[in-house]
Protein backbone atom coordinates (compact mmCIF):
# COMPACT_ATOMS: atom_id res chain seq x y z
CA UNK A 1 0.00 0.00 0.00
CA UNK A 2 1.13 3.30 -0.81
CA UNK A 3 2.26 5.89 1.61
CA UNK A 4 1.38 9.71 1.21
CA UNK A 5 2.95 12.15 3.34
CA UNK A 6 1.01 15.30 4.22
CA UNK A 7 2.97 17.14 1.40
CA UNK A 8 1.25 15.08 -0.87
CA UNK A 9 4.71 12.95 -1.34
CA UNK A 10 4.04 9.62 -2.73
CA UNK A 11 7.06 8.33 -0.08
CA UNK A 12 6.68 4.60 -1.48
CA UNK A 13 6.89 5.56 -5.01
CA UNK A 14 10.14 7.61 -4.19
CA UNK A 15 11.45 5.61 -1.99
CA UNK A 16 11.99 3.07 -5.04
CA UNK A 17 14.44 5.65 -6.59
CA UNK A 18 15.83 7.30 -4.21
CA UNK A 19 20.06 7.20 -4.45
CA UNK A 20 20.33 5.93 -0.43
CA UNK A 21 17.69 3.08 -0.34
CA UNK A 22 20.10 0.21 -0.63
CA UNK A 23 21.68 1.15 2.76
CA UNK A 24 19.02 0.08 5.19
CA UNK A 25 20.83 0.83 9.06
CA UNK A 26 21.79 4.24 9.51
CA UNK A 27 23.56 5.47 12.44
CA UNK A 28 23.12 9.24 12.72
CA UNK A 29 25.99 11.09 14.41
CA UNK A 30 24.51 14.10 17.06
CA UNK A 31 21.17 15.00 17.72
CA UNK A 32 20.13 18.59 18.29
CA UNK A 33 17.57 19.94 15.54
CA UNK A 34 20.05 18.92 12.77
CA UNK A 35 20.11 15.24 14.10
CA UNK A 36 16.38 15.64 14.56
CA UNK A 37 15.52 16.32 10.94
CA UNK A 38 17.85 13.74 10.05
CA UNK A 39 16.17 11.50 11.53
CA UNK A 40 12.42 12.44 10.76
CA UNK A 41 13.69 12.43 7.16
CA UNK A 42 15.07 8.97 6.98
CA UNK A 43 12.21 7.31 8.81
CA UNK A 44 10.13 8.05 5.92
CA UNK A 45 12.12 5.18 4.19
CA UNK A 46 11.79 3.09 6.25
CA UNK A 47 15.81 2.71 7.60
CA UNK A 48 16.87 1.68 11.47
CA UNK A 49 18.40 4.28 12.36
CA UNK A 50 20.88 4.36 15.74
CA UNK A 51 21.79 7.50 16.77
CA UNK A 52 24.72 8.23 19.01
CA UNK A 53 25.20 11.78 21.05
CA UNK A 54 28.71 11.50 23.48
CA UNK A 55 26.53 14.05 25.93
CA UNK A 56 24.27 12.84 28.78
CA UNK A 57 21.75 14.86 28.11
CA UNK A 58 21.28 15.57 24.29
CA UNK A 59 19.03 18.33 22.84
CA UNK A 60 16.11 16.41 21.11
CA UNK A 61 16.14 13.54 22.98
CA UNK A 62 12.68 14.21 24.04
CA UNK A 63 11.49 14.56 20.30
CA UNK A 64 12.95 11.06 19.42
CA UNK A 65 10.52 8.91 18.07
CA UNK A 66 10.01 5.65 20.10
CA UNK A 67 11.54 3.49 17.40
CA UNK A 68 15.15 5.25 17.68
CA UNK A 69 17.43 3.98 19.51
CA UNK A 70 19.66 5.76 21.07
CA UNK A 71 23.43 5.61 22.55
CA UNK A 72 25.08 8.06 24.85
CA UNK A 73 28.64 8.50 25.32
CA UNK A 74 31.99 8.36 23.30
CA UNK A 75 31.81 6.98 20.37
CA UNK A 76 32.91 3.57 18.99
CA UNK A 77 34.48 2.77 15.96
CA UNK A 78 33.60 -0.94 15.99
CA UNK A 79 30.09 0.01 16.16
CA UNK A 80 30.23 2.47 13.82
CA UNK A 81 32.33 0.58 11.18
CA UNK A 82 29.47 -2.00 11.33
CA UNK A 83 26.91 0.93 9.94
CA UNK A 84 26.82 1.26 6.19
CA UNK A 85 25.82 4.81 6.34
CA UNK A 86 26.80 7.47 8.42
CA UNK A 87 24.93 10.69 8.91
CA UNK A 88 27.45 13.16 10.88
CA UNK A 89 26.65 15.87 12.89
CA UNK A 90 29.04 19.10 11.18
CA UNK A 91 30.32 19.55 14.71
CA UNK A 92 32.32 16.65 14.37
CA UNK A 93 35.36 16.57 12.36
CA UNK A 94 35.85 13.75 10.02
CA UNK A 95 39.58 12.94 11.49
CA UNK A 96 37.67 11.89 14.71
CA UNK A 97 39.20 8.33 15.20
CA UNK A 98 36.05 6.66 15.11
CA UNK A 99 34.84 8.37 11.91
CA UNK A 100 38.46 7.11 10.41
CA UNK A 101 37.94 3.55 11.51
CA UNK A 102 34.67 3.52 10.26
CA UNK A 103 35.92 4.70 6.94
CA UNK A 104 38.44 2.41 6.84
CA UNK A 105 35.64 -0.27 6.97
CA UNK A 106 33.78 1.12 4.27
CA UNK A 107 31.18 2.82 5.57
CA UNK A 108 29.83 5.85 3.59
CA UNK A 109 29.77 9.38 5.76
CA UNK A 110 27.83 11.94 4.47
CA UNK A 111 25.67 15.06 6.26
CA UNK A 112 22.20 16.00 6.35
CA UNK A 113 23.22 18.71 3.47
CA UNK A 114 24.53 15.34 1.34
CA UNK A 115 21.08 13.85 2.04
CA UNK A 116 19.16 16.95 1.11
CA UNK A 117 21.71 17.23 -2.51
CA UNK A 118 20.80 13.76 -3.46
CA UNK A 119 16.74 14.86 -2.82
CA UNK A 120 16.93 17.76 -4.80
CA UNK A 121 17.69 15.92 -7.86
CA UNK A 122 14.80 13.67 -7.71
CA UNK A 123 10.83 14.29 -7.74
CA UNK A 124 8.83 15.73 -6.47
CA UNK A 125 11.89 18.60 -5.61
CA UNK A 126 14.53 18.44 -8.95
CA UNK A 127 12.11 21.59 -10.89
CA UNK A 128 13.56 24.01 -7.93
CA UNK A 129 16.45 26.40 -8.20
CA UNK A 130 19.19 26.53 -5.44
CA UNK A 131 22.15 28.65 -4.07
CA UNK A 132 24.66 28.21 -2.01
CA UNK A 133 26.52 30.69 -0.09
CA UNK A 134 29.22 30.55 2.59
CA UNK A 135 32.73 32.51 3.76
CA UNK A 136 34.21 33.62 6.75
CA UNK A 137 32.08 36.21 7.55
CA UNK A 138 28.24 37.87 6.40
CA UNK A 139 27.17 34.64 4.64
CA UNK A 140 24.21 35.02 7.25
CA UNK A 141 23.43 38.35 6.26
CA UNK A 142 23.61 37.84 2.94
CA UNK A 143 21.50 34.43 2.88
CA UNK A 144 18.42 36.32 4.99
CA UNK A 145 18.86 39.53 2.51
CA UNK A 146 18.61 37.37 -0.58
CA UNK A 147 15.83 35.18 1.08
CA UNK A 148 14.10 38.43 1.60
CA UNK A 149 14.14 39.52 -2.28
CA UNK A 150 12.98 36.21 -3.33
CA UNK A 151 9.70 36.45 -1.28
CA UNK A 152 9.56 40.73 -2.21
CA UNK A 153 10.25 39.08 -5.93
CA UNK A 154 6.62 36.29 -5.41
CA UNK A 155 9.20 33.91 -5.24
CA UNK A 156 8.00 30.57 -3.44
CA UNK A 157 11.32 30.49 -1.51
CA UNK A 158 13.06 28.20 1.79
CA UNK A 159 15.92 29.75 3.64
CA UNK A 160 18.18 27.55 5.69
CA UNK A 161 21.20 25.84 6.34
CA UNK A 162 23.58 26.89 8.83
CA UNK A 163 21.29 29.49 9.91
CA UNK A 164 17.87 29.03 10.84
CA UNK A 165 15.89 25.97 9.80
CA UNK A 166 17.90 22.17 8.56
CA UNK A 167 18.03 22.03 4.84
CA UNK A 168 15.88 18.93 5.05
CA UNK A 169 12.98 20.41 6.50
CA UNK A 170 13.01 22.90 4.03
CA UNK A 171 12.37 20.39 1.24
CA UNK A 172 9.02 20.47 -0.57
CA UNK A 173 7.54 20.17 -3.60
CA UNK A 174 5.92 23.70 -3.64
CA UNK A 175 9.41 25.57 -3.05
CA UNK A 176 10.90 27.00 -6.33
CA UNK A 177 13.95 28.08 -5.11
CA UNK A 178 16.07 26.87 -2.27
CA UNK A 179 18.52 29.49 -0.63
CA UNK A 180 21.31 27.70 1.43
CA UNK A 181 24.16 28.65 4.08
CA UNK A 182 26.76 26.38 4.58
CA UNK A 183 29.58 26.21 6.51
CA UNK A 184 32.98 24.50 5.90
CA UNK A 185 32.04 21.82 8.37
CA UNK A 186 29.09 20.88 6.35
CA UNK A 187 30.83 21.52 3.31
CA UNK A 188 33.37 18.56 4.61
CA UNK A 189 30.65 15.87 4.17
CA UNK A 190 28.41 17.26 0.55
CA UNK A 191 29.81 16.12 -2.22
CA UNK A 192 26.79 15.95 -4.95
CA UNK A 193 24.90 19.36 -4.67
CA UNK A 194 24.46 21.07 -7.70
CA UNK A 195 23.20 24.38 -7.51
CA UNK A 196 22.77 27.32 -9.88
CA UNK A 197 25.03 29.20 -8.19
CA UNK A 198 27.52 29.26 -5.34
CA UNK A 199 29.61 31.54 -3.74
CA UNK A 200 32.79 32.51 -1.19
CA UNK A 201 31.69 36.02 0.34
CA UNK A 202 35.48 36.75 1.59
CA UNK A 203 38.27 34.17 3.74
CA UNK A 204 39.98 34.81 6.71
CA UNK A 205 41.25 32.61 9.27
CA UNK A 206 38.71 30.83 11.38
CA UNK A 207 38.44 27.50 12.81
CA UNK A 208 41.87 26.41 13.13
CA UNK A 209 41.32 24.31 16.23
CA UNK A 210 39.47 22.19 13.97
CA UNK A 211 41.60 22.28 10.91
CA UNK A 212 45.78 20.93 9.67
CA UNK A 213 46.19 24.91 8.26
CA UNK A 214 44.82 27.82 7.04
CA UNK A 215 44.92 26.14 3.86
CA UNK A 216 42.96 22.96 4.86
CA UNK A 217 40.29 25.58 5.79
CA UNK A 218 40.49 27.47 2.47
CA UNK A 219 40.05 24.17 0.42
CA UNK A 220 37.43 22.70 2.22
CA UNK A 221 35.25 26.15 1.69
CA UNK A 222 36.36 25.77 -2.09
CA UNK A 223 34.66 22.32 -2.22
CA UNK A 224 31.06 24.46 -3.04
CA UNK A 225 32.36 25.81 -6.32
CA UNK A 226 33.00 22.11 -7.60
CA UNK A 227 29.06 21.81 -6.62
CA UNK A 228 27.82 24.47 -8.73
CA UNK A 229 27.11 25.27 -12.36
CA UNK A 230 28.24 29.22 -12.23
CA UNK A 231 29.79 30.78 -9.35
CA UNK A 232 30.67 34.12 -7.53
CA UNK A 233 33.59 35.35 -5.95
CA UNK A 234 34.69 38.99 -4.55
CA UNK A 235 36.83 40.27 -6.42
CA UNK A 236 38.62 42.12 -3.14
CA UNK A 237 39.31 38.87 -2.32
CA UNK A 238 42.36 36.86 -3.91
CA UNK A 239 41.32 33.64 -1.65
CA UNK A 240 37.70 33.37 -3.05
CA UNK A 241 38.98 33.72 -6.81
CA UNK A 242 37.26 30.14 -8.94
CA UNK A 243 40.52 28.05 -9.55
CA UNK A 244 38.57 26.27 -12.09
CA UNK A 245 38.95 28.42 -15.31
CA UNK A 246 36.39 26.77 -17.14
CA UNK A 247 33.41 27.77 -14.92
CA UNK A 248 31.05 30.60 -15.46
CA UNK A 249 31.91 33.17 -13.11
CA UNK A 250 30.57 36.87 -12.26
CA UNK A 251 32.12 39.10 -9.10
CA UNK A 252 31.44 41.56 -6.76
CA UNK A 253 33.59 43.75 -5.04
CA UNK A 254 34.33 47.67 -4.47
CA UNK A 255 35.95 47.99 -7.79
CA UNK A 256 36.71 46.19 -11.16
CA UNK A 257 33.91 44.06 -10.60
CA UNK A 258 30.68 42.79 -12.60
CA UNK A 259 28.79 44.55 -9.35
CA UNK A 260 30.35 47.30 -7.87
CA UNK A 261 30.66 50.52 -6.07
CA UNK A 262 30.26 53.37 -8.35
CA UNK A 263 31.43 56.88 -6.87
CA UNK A 264 29.82 59.77 -8.87
CA UNK A 265 30.90 63.41 -9.90
CA UNK A 266 29.51 64.83 -6.49
CA UNK A 267 31.49 62.21 -4.51
CA UNK A 268 28.42 59.90 -3.92
CA UNK A 269 28.71 56.01 -3.63
CA UNK A 270 25.99 54.20 -5.82
CA UNK A 271 25.82 50.08 -6.08
CA UNK A 272 26.17 49.61 -9.87
CA UNK A 273 26.05 46.82 -12.42
CA UNK A 274 28.63 47.96 -14.94
CA UNK A 275 27.53 51.52 -16.33
CA UNK A 276 24.30 51.11 -15.13
CA UNK A 277 23.75 52.67 -11.60
CA UNK A 278 21.11 50.89 -9.14
CA UNK A 279 20.82 52.18 -5.73
CA UNK A 280 22.72 54.55 -3.43
CA UNK A 281 24.42 53.55 -0.85
CA UNK A 282 22.74 56.36 1.29
CA UNK A 283 19.09 54.52 0.84
CA UNK A 284 20.61 51.74 2.39
CA UNK A 285 19.07 50.80 5.77
CA UNK A 286 22.52 48.55 7.06
CA UNK A 287 25.53 50.30 7.75
CA UNK A 288 29.02 49.67 6.47
CA UNK A 289 30.93 49.11 3.84
CA UNK A 290 31.06 45.33 4.26
CA UNK A 291 27.26 45.24 4.11
CA UNK A 292 27.36 47.23 0.38
CA UNK A 293 29.07 44.41 -0.59
CA UNK A 294 26.68 41.91 1.26
CA UNK A 295 24.27 43.83 -0.92
CA UNK A 296 25.93 43.59 -4.10
CA UNK A 297 26.34 39.59 -3.18
CA UNK A 298 22.41 39.43 -3.53
CA UNK A 299 21.73 41.38 -6.28
CA UNK A 300 24.76 38.88 -8.58
CA UNK A 301 22.86 36.43 -6.75
CA UNK A 302 19.63 37.14 -7.15
CA UNK A 303 19.91 38.08 -10.85
CA UNK A 304 21.95 34.27 -11.44
CA UNK A 305 18.41 32.75 -10.52
CA UNK A 306 16.19 34.99 -12.26
CA UNK A 307 14.69 37.51 -9.50
CA UNK A 308 13.47 40.98 -10.99
CA UNK A 309 15.61 43.70 -10.13
CA UNK A 310 13.39 46.12 -8.87
CA UNK A 311 12.12 44.18 -5.99
CA UNK A 312 15.84 43.46 -4.76
CA UNK A 313 16.17 47.16 -4.75
CA UNK A 314 13.04 47.72 -2.90
CA UNK A 315 13.89 45.34 -0.29
CA UNK A 316 17.02 46.81 -0.16
CA UNK A 317 15.92 50.18 1.27
CA UNK A 318 13.97 48.64 4.10
CA UNK A 319 16.34 45.61 5.02
CA UNK A 320 18.03 46.50 8.59
CA UNK A 321 20.20 43.57 9.18
CA UNK A 322 20.30 40.35 11.81
CA UNK A 323 20.55 40.42 15.18
CA UNK A 324 24.10 40.25 16.38
CA UNK A 325 25.81 41.27 12.98
CA UNK A 326 26.30 45.23 13.12
CA UNK A 327 23.08 45.50 15.53
CA UNK A 328 22.44 49.15 16.31
CA UNK A 329 21.89 48.68 19.87
CA UNK A 330 21.31 52.05 21.61
CA UNK A 331 21.96 56.14 21.25
CA UNK A 332 22.98 57.06 24.70
CA UNK A 333 23.97 60.95 25.46
CA UNK A 334 25.31 60.79 21.88
CA UNK A 335 27.50 57.55 21.36
CA UNK A 336 26.14 55.24 19.26
CA UNK A 337 26.73 51.40 21.07
CA UNK A 338 26.45 47.97 18.58
CA UNK A 339 26.31 44.97 19.16
CA UNK A 340 28.36 42.74 16.76
CA UNK A 341 28.51 39.74 18.89
CA UNK A 342 28.94 37.64 15.56
CA UNK A 343 32.43 38.33 15.08
CA UNK A 344 33.68 35.16 16.24
CA UNK A 345 36.86 35.09 13.96
CA UNK A 346 38.94 38.51 13.29
CA UNK A 347 38.57 38.69 10.20
CA UNK A 348 34.52 39.38 10.97
CA UNK A 349 36.05 42.02 13.62
CA UNK A 350 38.51 43.42 10.84
CA UNK A 351 35.22 44.15 8.32
CA UNK A 352 33.28 45.83 11.05
CA UNK A 353 35.98 48.49 11.86
CA UNK A 354 37.05 48.94 8.30
CA UNK A 355 32.78 48.81 7.23
CA UNK A 356 32.02 52.10 10.23
CA UNK A 357 34.99 53.53 10.46
CA UNK A 358 34.44 56.20 7.86
CA UNK A 359 30.81 56.64 9.00
CA UNK A 360 31.67 57.93 12.83
CA UNK A 361 32.97 61.84 13.49
CA UNK A 362 34.21 60.97 17.20
CA UNK A 363 36.41 57.78 17.66
CA UNK A 364 35.63 54.31 17.68
CA UNK A 365 35.97 52.13 21.06
CA UNK A 366 36.41 48.34 20.65
CA UNK A 367 35.55 45.70 23.18
CA UNK A 368 37.65 41.93 22.19
CA UNK A 369 37.77 39.03 23.74
CA UNK A 370 36.82 35.10 24.15
CA UNK A 371 38.46 31.89 22.77
CA UNK A 372 40.65 32.81 19.69
CA UNK A 373 40.13 29.14 18.42
CA UNK A 374 44.17 29.55 17.01
CA UNK A 375 44.02 32.79 15.40
CA UNK A 376 46.90 35.34 15.09
CA UNK A 377 45.94 38.23 17.18
CA UNK A 378 48.58 40.24 15.11
CA UNK A 379 46.52 40.51 11.94
CA UNK A 380 44.67 42.89 13.79
CA UNK A 381 47.03 45.26 14.46
CA UNK A 382 46.83 47.12 10.94
CA UNK A 383 43.14 47.82 11.91
CA UNK A 384 43.16 48.85 15.47
CA UNK A 385 45.92 51.86 14.29
CA UNK A 386 42.89 53.55 13.35
CA UNK A 387 40.78 52.83 16.12
CA UNK A 388 41.71 55.85 18.19
CA UNK A 389 38.94 55.20 21.27
CA UNK A 390 39.78 52.33 24.11
CA UNK A 391 40.35 48.79 23.86
CA UNK A 392 39.33 46.11 26.30
CA UNK A 393 39.39 42.47 26.02
CA UNK A 394 38.03 39.97 27.97
CA UNK A 395 37.54 35.90 28.27
CA UNK A 396 40.04 33.08 28.09
CA UNK A 397 42.47 34.67 25.26
CA UNK A 398 42.54 37.98 26.67
CA UNK A 399 46.27 37.73 27.46
CA UNK A 400 46.94 36.68 23.99
CA UNK A 401 45.25 39.74 22.85
CA UNK A 402 46.96 42.21 25.34
CA UNK A 403 50.39 40.32 24.10
CA UNK A 404 50.15 41.47 20.28
CA UNK A 405 47.86 44.37 20.87
CA UNK A 406 49.36 45.98 23.87
CA UNK A 407 46.80 49.05 23.87
CA UNK A 408 43.98 46.41 24.90
CA UNK A 409 43.73 46.80 28.70
CA UNK A 410 42.36 43.87 30.17
CA UNK A 411 39.38 43.16 32.44
CA UNK A 412 37.46 40.68 34.19
CA UNK A 413 34.45 40.51 31.79
CA UNK A 414 32.05 42.46 29.47
CA UNK A 415 30.35 44.05 32.29
CA UNK A 416 33.59 46.09 33.56
CA UNK A 417 34.23 46.74 29.88
CA UNK A 418 30.86 48.33 29.55
CA UNK A 419 30.81 50.65 32.62
CA UNK A 420 34.38 51.61 31.54
CA UNK A 421 33.15 52.85 28.23
CA UNK A 422 30.12 54.19 29.52
CA UNK A 423 32.35 57.01 31.47
CA UNK A 424 35.09 57.48 28.48
CA UNK A 425 32.98 57.67 25.37
CA UNK A 426 32.15 61.15 24.39
CA UNK A 427 29.60 62.16 21.80
CA UNK A 428 29.98 61.43 18.14
CA UNK A 429 31.98 58.03 19.34
CA UNK A 430 30.94 54.85 18.41
CA UNK A 431 31.50 51.50 21.31
CA UNK A 432 31.21 48.06 19.13
CA UNK A 433 31.70 44.47 20.71
CA UNK A 434 33.29 42.49 18.02
CA UNK A 435 35.24 40.04 20.07
CA UNK A 436 36.90 38.35 17.33
CA UNK A 437 36.79 35.59 19.29
CA UNK A 438 34.51 32.16 20.07
CA UNK A 439 32.29 32.94 23.11
CA UNK A 440 31.86 29.50 24.67
CA UNK A 441 34.67 30.45 27.18
CA UNK A 442 31.84 32.09 29.16
CA UNK A 443 28.55 31.93 27.33
CA UNK A 444 26.81 29.55 25.44
CA UNK A 445 26.95 31.00 22.59
CA UNK A 446 27.46 34.35 20.91
CA UNK A 447 23.90 35.02 21.12
CA UNK A 448 23.69 34.90 24.58
CA UNK A 449 27.29 36.96 24.45
CA UNK A 450 25.25 39.98 22.72
CA UNK A 451 22.29 39.81 24.18
CA UNK A 452 24.20 40.41 27.66
CA UNK A 453 25.48 43.44 25.89
CA UNK A 454 22.41 44.73 24.74
CA UNK A 455 20.98 44.50 28.50
CA UNK A 456 23.95 45.78 29.93
CA UNK A 457 23.77 48.88 27.38
CA UNK A 458 19.81 49.58 27.29
CA UNK A 459 20.32 49.67 31.43
CA UNK A 460 22.61 52.53 30.91
CA UNK A 461 19.56 54.44 30.91
CA UNK A 462 18.38 53.69 33.97
CA UNK A 463 21.26 55.36 35.49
Amino acid sequence: MDHYDCDGVNWSCYLKSTLIMVKQRVAVLGLGITGLASVNYLLKFGYQITVFDTRQTPPGEDKLPAQVSLIKGELCGNTLASFPLIISSPGIALSTPALQSAIQAGSEIIGDIELFARALKKAPYQHAKCVTITGSNGKSTVTSLLGEMAKQAGVKVAVGGNIGIPALELLSPDVDLYILELSSFQLETTHSLDANIATILNLSEDHLDRYDSYQHYIDTKHNIYQQAKSTLFNSEDALTFVRDKDKQSVSFGFSDATYHINVDAQNCSWLAKGECLLLSVDELKISGKHNWLNALACLALGEAVGLNIKPMLATLKTYVGLEHRCEFVADWRGVRWINDSKATNIGATQAALHGLSQTIIGDVHLILGGEGKGADFNELTPFLSDVKGKTYCFGADAIKINKVVPQAQMVEDLVVAVNLLSQEAKKGDLVILSPACASLDMYPNFMARGDHFKKLVLALSDK
